[in-house]
């Protein structure tokens, strides 16, 4: 099964993604879609068995997400904050991406990432 064979690779890097974004368990866990803690808490630990493809979907869009911010920001501290800064963008209407990916679910991961890939492609 190949979630399966993703889901500890994909789990760990996400984790280490929002430890260097500095995105706290409670944003970790809506972002990612887990509403339940004891499972949360699992993956944490390193326990993978309980990964829907809706969680892989979500830990993809992070990947991309991290992947152009360190395209377009050449400095590694900029690239990881700009995730948690306020961003005058009008997607983000004075939000960070951070808020926006907590709130807007799988069609927020996508928007930030979609708004990322244009500034890469321009």
């Amino acid at each position: 099964m190949i979630e399966r064979e993703m889901a500890g690779p994909g789990l760990r890097t996400f984790f280490r993604i929002c430890e260097k974004w500095r995105v706290p368990p409670e944003q970790q866990a809506l972002i990612i879609g887990c509403r339940d803690g004891t499972t949360f808490d699992a993956w944490q630990r390193g326990d993978y068995a309980e990964v829907s493809e809706g969680v892989l979907i979500r830990i993809s869009y992070v990947l991309g997400i991290y992947k152009a911010l360190h395209t377009i920001f050449p400095d590694e501290c900029n690239a990881d904050g700009w995730v948690t800064a306020p961003n005058s963008a009008p997607l983000f209407a004075g939000r960070s991406a951070t808020d926006l990916m907590v709130e807007g679910g799988v069609g927020g991961l996508a928007s930030v990432r979609s708004y990322l890939d244009a500034q890469v492609n321009s």
